[in-house]
Protein backbone atom coordinates (compact mmCIF):
# COMPACT_ATOMS: atom_id res chain seq x y z
CA UNK A 1 0.00 0.00 0.00
CA UNK A 2 1.21 3.62 -0.79
CA UNK A 3 2.00 5.81 1.87
CA UNK A 4 -0.19 8.39 2.67
CA UNK A 5 0.15 11.78 1.00
CA UNK A 6 0.66 14.73 2.71
CA UNK A 7 -2.17 17.01 1.18
CA UNK A 8 -1.67 20.30 3.64
CA UNK A 9 -0.68 23.04 2.17
CA UNK A 10 0.04 27.07 3.78
CA UNK A 11 -1.96 30.16 1.05
CA UNK A 12 0.02 32.68 2.83
CA UNK A 13 -0.83 31.95 6.23
CA UNK A 14 -4.26 30.16 5.73
CA UNK A 15 -3.66 26.42 6.86
CA UNK A 16 -5.78 24.21 4.73
CA UNK A 17 -6.10 20.58 4.69
CA UNK A 18 -5.70 20.44 1.11
CA UNK A 19 -4.91 22.84 -1.73
CA UNK A 20 -8.75 22.89 -2.94
CA UNK A 21 -11.48 25.81 -2.53
CA UNK A 22 -14.66 26.87 -4.33
CA UNK A 23 -14.13 30.10 -6.34
CA UNK A 24 -16.27 33.22 -5.08
CA UNK A 25 -19.65 33.65 -6.94
CA UNK A 26 -19.25 30.27 -7.58
CA UNK A 27 -20.62 28.61 -4.27
CA UNK A 28 -22.65 30.53 -2.40
CA UNK A 29 -22.06 30.77 1.14
CA UNK A 30 -21.21 27.37 1.17
CA UNK A 31 -24.18 25.79 3.02
CA UNK A 32 -26.40 25.85 -0.32
CA UNK A 33 -23.94 22.86 -1.58
CA UNK A 34 -24.33 20.80 2.00
CA UNK A 35 -26.79 18.59 0.28
CA UNK A 36 -24.10 17.49 -1.98
CA UNK A 37 -20.49 18.13 -0.62
CA UNK A 38 -19.22 17.36 2.60
CA UNK A 39 -17.44 21.06 3.36
CA UNK A 40 -14.88 19.14 5.39
CA UNK A 41 -13.08 16.98 2.29
CA UNK A 42 -11.78 20.54 0.66
CA UNK A 43 -9.23 22.86 1.54
CA UNK A 44 -11.94 25.89 2.29
CA UNK A 45 -14.26 27.83 0.23
CA UNK A 46 -14.13 31.51 -0.73
CA UNK A 47 -17.82 33.09 -0.04
CA UNK A 48 -20.03 35.65 -2.34
CA UNK A 49 -17.71 39.08 -2.75
CA UNK A 50 -19.23 40.68 0.33
CA UNK A 51 -20.25 44.63 0.53
CA UNK A 52 -21.25 47.04 3.44
CA UNK A 53 -24.68 47.19 2.24
CA UNK A 54 -27.06 44.38 0.40
CA UNK A 55 -26.86 44.48 -3.20
CA UNK A 56 -29.15 43.52 -5.59
CA UNK A 57 -26.79 43.20 -8.55
CA UNK A 58 -27.12 43.36 -12.13
CA UNK A 59 -30.71 42.85 -14.19
CA UNK A 60 -31.08 39.73 -16.29
CA UNK A 61 -30.09 37.89 -18.55
CA UNK A 62 -27.25 38.04 -16.82
CA UNK A 63 -26.00 34.27 -17.24
CA UNK A 64 -25.46 32.41 -20.99
CA UNK A 65 -23.53 29.77 -21.37
CA UNK A 66 -20.98 29.80 -24.57
CA UNK A 67 -18.71 27.39 -26.16
CA UNK A 68 -16.76 25.49 -23.42
CA UNK A 69 -17.59 28.31 -20.72
CA UNK A 70 -19.94 30.42 -19.32
CA UNK A 71 -20.49 34.32 -19.72
CA UNK A 72 -21.68 36.11 -16.15
CA UNK A 73 -22.88 39.52 -15.24
CA UNK A 74 -24.56 39.11 -11.69
CA UNK A 75 -22.99 41.93 -10.70
CA UNK A 76 -22.16 41.07 -6.95
CA UNK A 77 -25.61 40.43 -5.77
CA UNK A 78 -24.84 39.45 -2.17
CA UNK A 79 -26.66 39.85 1.58
CA UNK A 80 -24.19 42.24 2.98
CA UNK A 81 -21.31 41.82 5.54
CA UNK A 82 -23.48 42.01 8.45
CA UNK A 83 -25.99 39.44 7.61
CA UNK A 84 -23.14 37.59 6.42
CA UNK A 85 -21.31 37.42 9.75
CA UNK A 86 -24.81 37.01 11.46
CA UNK A 87 -26.70 34.52 9.51
CA UNK A 88 -24.40 32.72 6.88
CA UNK A 89 -21.26 31.88 8.90
CA UNK A 90 -22.94 30.13 11.71
CA UNK A 91 -24.41 28.13 9.25
CA UNK A 92 -20.74 26.51 8.11
CA UNK A 93 -18.98 23.59 9.53
CA UNK A 94 -16.35 24.27 12.96
CA UNK A 95 -13.36 23.62 10.83
CA UNK A 96 -13.60 24.89 7.86
CA UNK A 97 -11.78 27.88 6.66
CA UNK A 98 -13.77 30.64 5.35
CA UNK A 99 -12.07 33.26 3.09
CA UNK A 100 -14.04 36.26 2.55
CA UNK A 101 -14.36 38.17 -0.70
CA UNK A 102 -14.55 41.95 -0.37
CA UNK A 103 -15.80 44.48 -3.05
CA UNK A 104 -16.81 48.03 -2.74
CA UNK A 105 -16.96 50.57 -5.48
CA UNK A 106 -13.85 53.14 -3.32
CA UNK A 107 -11.20 52.12 -1.06
CA UNK A 108 -13.16 53.06 1.81
CA UNK A 109 -15.67 50.57 1.23
CA UNK A 110 -13.19 47.64 0.88
CA UNK A 111 -12.05 49.13 4.03
CA UNK A 112 -15.37 48.85 6.05
CA UNK A 113 -15.55 45.25 5.05
CA UNK A 114 -12.09 44.23 5.91
CA UNK A 115 -12.46 45.74 9.23
CA UNK A 116 -15.87 43.63 9.93
CA UNK A 117 -14.57 40.81 9.22
CA UNK A 118 -11.53 40.91 11.04
CA UNK A 119 -11.62 39.03 14.50
CA UNK A 120 -14.86 37.05 13.38
CA UNK A 121 -14.73 33.47 14.25
CA UNK A 122 -14.24 31.05 11.15
CA UNK A 123 -13.05 33.72 9.23
CA UNK A 124 -9.55 32.29 8.30
CA UNK A 125 -8.42 35.39 5.70
CA UNK A 126 -9.62 37.87 3.28
CA UNK A 127 -9.82 37.98 -0.84
CA UNK A 128 -9.64 41.36 -2.28
CA UNK A 129 -11.87 41.46 -5.21
CA UNK A 130 -9.88 43.73 -6.98
CA UNK A 131 -11.28 42.40 -10.71
CA UNK A 132 -14.57 42.67 -10.84
CA UNK A 133 -14.92 42.57 -15.24
CA UNK A 134 -18.41 43.50 -15.29
CA UNK A 135 -19.34 46.33 -12.72
CA UNK A 136 -19.07 49.75 -13.85
CA UNK A 137 -17.49 51.55 -10.38
CA UNK A 138 -14.99 50.13 -8.25
CA UNK A 139 -13.89 46.21 -9.52
CA UNK A 140 -12.02 46.55 -12.84
CA UNK A 141 -10.36 50.01 -12.64
CA UNK A 142 -8.44 48.54 -9.62
CA UNK A 143 -7.20 45.43 -11.21
CA UNK A 144 -6.43 47.16 -14.88
CA UNK A 145 -4.11 50.55 -12.75
CA UNK A 146 -1.43 50.05 -11.08
CA UNK A 147 -1.75 52.96 -8.77
CA UNK A 148 -5.01 52.70 -7.99
CA UNK A 149 -4.28 49.02 -7.17
CA UNK A 150 -1.65 49.85 -5.05
CA UNK A 151 -3.53 52.22 -3.11
CA UNK A 152 -6.66 49.66 -2.46
CA UNK A 153 -3.91 46.76 -1.03
CA UNK A 154 -2.31 49.53 1.03
CA UNK A 155 -5.24 50.51 2.90
CA UNK A 156 -7.01 47.00 3.26
CA UNK A 157 -3.75 46.01 4.76
CA UNK A 158 -3.72 48.43 7.04
CA UNK A 159 -7.30 47.79 8.08
CA UNK A 160 -7.16 43.92 8.65
CA UNK A 161 -4.65 41.45 10.36
CA UNK A 162 -6.28 38.43 8.26
CA UNK A 163 -3.88 36.85 6.10
CA UNK A 164 -4.80 38.85 2.55
CA UNK A 165 -5.24 37.74 -1.02
CA UNK A 166 -5.51 39.96 -3.54
CA UNK A 167 -7.90 38.44 -7.07
CA UNK A 168 -6.17 39.83 -10.30
CA UNK A 169 -7.54 40.92 -12.88
CA UNK A 170 -5.90 38.53 -16.48
CA UNK A 171 -7.29 42.14 -18.28
CA UNK A 172 -3.99 43.65 -18.20
CA UNK A 173 -1.59 43.69 -19.90
CA UNK A 174 1.38 42.43 -17.93
CA UNK A 175 -0.07 40.34 -14.74
CA UNK A 176 3.63 40.15 -14.01
CA UNK A 177 3.71 43.86 -12.88
CA UNK A 178 0.42 43.69 -11.24
CA UNK A 179 1.27 40.85 -9.52
CA UNK A 180 4.69 42.74 -7.65
CA UNK A 181 2.33 45.54 -6.91
CA UNK A 182 0.16 44.01 -4.55
CA UNK A 183 3.25 41.82 -2.88
CA UNK A 184 4.78 45.04 -2.15
CA UNK A 185 1.96 46.50 -0.60
CA UNK A 186 1.62 43.96 1.71
CA UNK A 187 -0.63 41.13 0.22
CA UNK A 188 0.15 37.82 1.90
CA UNK A 189 -1.05 36.09 -1.34
CA UNK A 190 -2.75 36.26 -4.94
CA UNK A 191 -5.62 34.87 -6.46
CA UNK A 192 -5.76 34.33 -9.79
CA UNK A 193 -7.27 34.55 -12.73
CA UNK A 194 -10.88 36.73 -12.32
CA UNK A 195 -12.73 36.03 -15.59
CA UNK A 196 -12.37 37.43 -19.04
CA UNK A 197 -13.95 40.25 -20.01
CA UNK A 198 -16.30 39.23 -22.87
CA UNK A 199 -19.23 39.60 -25.06
CA UNK A 200 -21.86 37.44 -26.78
CA UNK A 201 -24.47 38.95 -29.47
CA UNK A 202 -28.21 37.22 -29.85
CA UNK A 203 -28.35 36.94 -33.77
CA UNK A 204 -32.44 37.00 -33.67
CA UNK A 205 -32.29 40.34 -31.72
CA UNK A 206 -28.95 41.94 -32.87
CA UNK A 207 -28.25 42.77 -29.15
CA UNK A 208 -25.81 41.62 -26.46
CA UNK A 209 -26.79 38.22 -24.87
CA UNK A 210 -26.57 39.95 -21.62
CA UNK A 211 -28.17 42.75 -20.01
CA UNK A 212 -24.98 44.59 -18.66
CA UNK A 213 -23.63 44.18 -22.56
CA UNK A 214 -20.14 43.07 -21.01
CA UNK A 215 -19.72 40.13 -18.64
CA UNK A 216 -16.67 37.88 -17.09
CA UNK A 217 -15.90 34.54 -19.26
CA UNK A 218 -14.98 31.83 -17.45
CA UNK A 219 -14.76 28.04 -17.65
CA UNK A 220 -12.62 25.17 -19.61
CA UNK A 221 -11.94 27.90 -22.12
CA UNK A 222 -9.64 30.02 -20.24
CA UNK A 223 -7.90 27.39 -18.83
CA UNK A 224 -4.96 28.22 -20.56
CA UNK A 225 -4.77 31.43 -20.50
CA UNK A 226 -5.14 31.34 -16.28
CA UNK A 227 -2.02 28.95 -16.67
CA UNK A 228 -0.10 31.60 -18.66
CA UNK A 229 -0.48 34.25 -16.17
CA UNK A 230 -0.25 31.95 -12.59
CA UNK A 231 3.48 30.95 -14.43
CA UNK A 232 4.53 34.36 -15.43
CA UNK A 233 3.26 35.67 -11.85
CA UNK A 234 5.21 32.96 -10.11
CA UNK A 235 8.46 33.88 -12.04
CA UNK A 236 7.89 37.14 -10.31
CA UNK A 237 6.68 37.17 -6.43
CA UNK A 238 7.57 35.24 -3.34
CA UNK A 239 4.30 35.32 -2.22
CA UNK A 240 1.93 32.18 -2.75
CA UNK A 241 -0.80 32.05 -5.90
CA UNK A 242 -4.35 30.45 -5.94
CA UNK A 243 -4.64 29.54 -9.25
CA UNK A 244 -8.11 30.28 -10.71
CA UNK A 245 -9.99 29.23 -14.36
CA UNK A 246 -11.77 26.59 -15.66
CA UNK A 247 -10.08 23.94 -13.56
CA UNK A 248 -12.75 20.45 -13.41
CA UNK A 249 -10.28 18.05 -12.68
CA UNK A 250 -7.59 16.94 -10.84
CA UNK A 251 -5.59 17.23 -13.60
CA UNK A 252 -6.42 20.37 -14.47
CA UNK A 253 -5.21 21.45 -10.84
CA UNK A 254 -2.48 19.50 -10.99
CA UNK A 255 -1.33 21.69 -14.21
CA UNK A 256 -1.89 25.11 -11.92
CA UNK A 257 0.52 23.76 -9.01
CA UNK A 258 2.98 23.03 -11.54
CA UNK A 259 2.88 26.25 -12.90
CA UNK A 260 3.21 27.90 -9.11
CA UNK A 261 0.18 27.77 -7.65
CA UNK A 262 0.13 26.86 -4.35
CA UNK A 263 -3.51 26.45 -4.11
CA UNK A 264 -6.35 26.46 -6.39
CA UNK A 265 -10.12 27.19 -6.64
CA UNK A 266 -12.98 25.37 -8.08
CA UNK A 267 -15.46 27.78 -9.69
CA UNK A 268 -17.46 27.25 -12.98
CA UNK A 269 -17.35 23.18 -12.71
CA UNK A 270 -19.54 23.78 -9.62
CA UNK A 271 -22.70 24.97 -11.41
CA UNK A 272 -22.76 21.46 -13.59
CA UNK A 273 -21.23 19.21 -10.60
CA UNK A 274 -21.90 20.50 -7.29
CA UNK A 275 -19.61 17.74 -5.86
CA UNK A 276 -16.95 19.31 -8.29
CA UNK A 277 -14.30 20.44 -5.87
CA UNK A 278 -14.48 17.05 -3.50
CA UNK A 279 -13.79 15.08 -6.62
CA UNK A 280 -10.83 17.16 -7.93
CA UNK A 281 -9.39 17.40 -4.07
CA UNK A 282 -9.71 13.57 -4.35
CA UNK A 283 -8.42 13.29 -7.56
CA UNK A 284 -4.77 15.38 -6.38
CA UNK A 285 -4.21 12.98 -3.44
CA UNK A 286 -4.82 9.38 -5.67
CA UNK A 287 -2.61 11.11 -8.38
CA UNK A 288 0.13 11.72 -5.86
CA UNK A 289 -0.10 8.73 -4.51
CA UNK A 290 -0.22 6.93 -8.35
CA UNK A 291 3.00 8.87 -9.54
CA UNK A 292 4.29 8.84 -5.58
CA UNK A 293 4.50 12.23 -4.75
CA UNK A 294 4.69 12.19 -0.50
CA UNK A 295 3.02 15.81 -0.27
CA UNK A 296 1.16 18.08 -2.46
CA UNK A 297 3.45 20.95 -2.13
CA UNK A 298 6.24 19.05 -3.57
CA UNK A 299 4.65 19.48 -6.61
CA UNK A 300 4.18 23.60 -6.87
CA UNK A 301 6.33 25.03 -9.42
CA UNK A 302 7.65 21.42 -10.57
CA UNK A 303 6.89 22.91 -13.90
CA UNK A 304 9.80 20.98 -16.53
CA UNK A 305 10.77 23.92 -18.99
CA UNK A 306 12.11 22.61 -22.42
Amino acid sequence: MSAAVDTCVDLGGIALRNPVLTASGTFGYGTEFAPFLDLTTIGGFVAKSLTVEPRTGNLPNRIHETPSGMLNAIGLENVGVDAFIAEKLPEIPDGVPVVASVFGTAPSEYVEVCKRLTGVPKVAGIEINASCPHVKAGGIEFGQNAELLAGLVRECRAATSLPLLVKLSPNVTRIADMARVAEAEGADGLAMINTLQALDVDLATRRPVLRNVLGGLSGPAILPVALRMVWQASQSVAIPICGIGGISTAEDAIKFLLCGATAVQVGTASYLNPMAAGEVAAGIEAWCAEQGVAAVRDLVGGLELP
